[in-house]
């Protein structure tokens, strides 16, 4: 072996660094500071951002354990599912059940999708990666990723980021947005909780009964419904007590982890730094914005017609983003008047939009796959 040869076999490593690794590896140590020192959804951005980094040293998706984790946990769906059980197992759907209009909430909270993808379409993204892109807008990355592995998986890196980020940055996103569009007179509105009891049965029959509704309707939803509602099933039924706990922790834990590692490891300079990616990021962002707005606006609406029994911050959290959206909603009143109460009916919009974000991946799938 002559020296030139043996210089590049010792100093491979170096010889195919360029500076695309070099920003992305940049973005991986931001992504980790955020999750460390600001707090923002660590659990994800964590592991992702540890990932971005391994994927820019040569240790992306297209070898070794990497490519293993992303063709047995993201091309066959089953880490976004088994991370949807963890969440069902977490949500109580009893809020929703006892005030079924907040149904609405998280029906308008999905407005930013279906805008987002006519936007992109008009930008000259083809109509499988414009549907893609906007399901950012549910943000809820586990149908971010369920519909971008389905429909464009090239645009799966920088949709995941997206999601998952604006997931983080819900704290700082909608506040402005909320008061933009609020009164102090709307913020200060008091709802009085006057919870209807819910019968065992009744909490037990939902999962089941959206299960296969949205199964008939939307079969492309059947996936993630189905788990989301097995998860909150295990948790209703009382009998399983061990197996809530396991999807509440072992499993949406170690789910998490390996997604964000594949998600992470797919960041490589060459594929991530484009103006492509800017645009989905940006597209992404004005999705959320949108599905915000279009919540409150709604809300605002529903305050109208009820002459001012509907607080309208609780439409902010018609999106996904469990339950974080919600408490939100709720400090923002408190903010305005501490005595004042609106987390159930917050959580009552917020679990619709659980609901809202999965049948609208669900629709977007059937949509889309008919027309390609």
């Amino acid at each position: 072996m002559q020296f030139d040869e043996l210089f590049a076999e010792i100093f491979q490593g170096f010889t195919s660094f360029t500076w695309q690794n070099a920003v992305m590896i940049a973005v991986g140590l931001i992504l980790i500071t955020l999750a460390i020192v600001k707090e923002y959804e660590p659990v994800l951005l964590l592991p992702i951002g540890f990932g971005c980094i391994l994927a820019n040293l040569g240790m992306g998706t297209d070898h070794g354990v990497f490519k293993v984790i992303y063709d047995a946990g993201i091309k066959t769906e089953l880490l976004p599912l088994l991370i949807f059980i963890g969440v069902g197992a977490m949500i109580d759907f009893r809020p929703l059940l006892s005030m079924p209009y907040t149904v609405l909430l998280g029906a308008a909270g999905q407005f930013g999708i279906y805008a987002t993808l006519i936007l992109a379409t008009l930008l000259g993204f083809p109509l499988n990666q414009a549907a893609s892109i906007g399901v950012i807008g549910a943000i809820d990355g586990p149908t971010a990723i369920f519909v971008a592995t389905k429909l464009a998986p090239e645009l799966l890196g920088p949709i995941a980021v997206a999601a998952y980020s604006y997931m983080s940055l819900v704290p700082i996103i909608q506040p402005p947005i909320m008061r933009l569009l609020t009164t102090r007179k709307e913020r200060l509105i008091r709802m009085d909780y006057q919870a209807k009891p819910v019968s065992k049965k009744a909490v037990i029959a939902f999962p089941i009964i959206v299960t296969i509704s949205i199964s008939l309707i939307a079969p492309d939803a059947a996936p993630l419904i189905a788990t989301l509602m097995l998860g909150n099933l295990l948790r209703e039924s009382g009998v399983v007590e061990r197996l809530r706990i396991s999807a509440e922790n072992e499993i949406i834990n170690i789910s998490t982890l390996f997604l964000g590692l594949a998600i992470g490891a797919t960041m490589s300079g060459e594929s991530f730094l484009n103006l492509q990616t800017g645009m989905i990021l940006g597209l992404g962002l004005l999705a959320f914005v949108i599905d915000t707005t279009a919540g409150v606006l709604f809300g605002k609406f529903m305050c109208f017609v009820t002459k001012g029994k509907i607080n309208p911050l609780i439409g902010a959290c018609g999106i996904s983003a469990f339950p974080m959206a919600g408490r939100l909603s709720a400090q923002m009143a408190q903010e305005e008047d501490y005595d004042n109460y609106i987390l159930m009916h917050a959580m009552g919009s917020n679990t619709a939009g659980q609901l809202g974000s999965v049948i609208a991946g669900g629709v977007l799938l059937a949509l889309v796959s008919g027309m390609l």
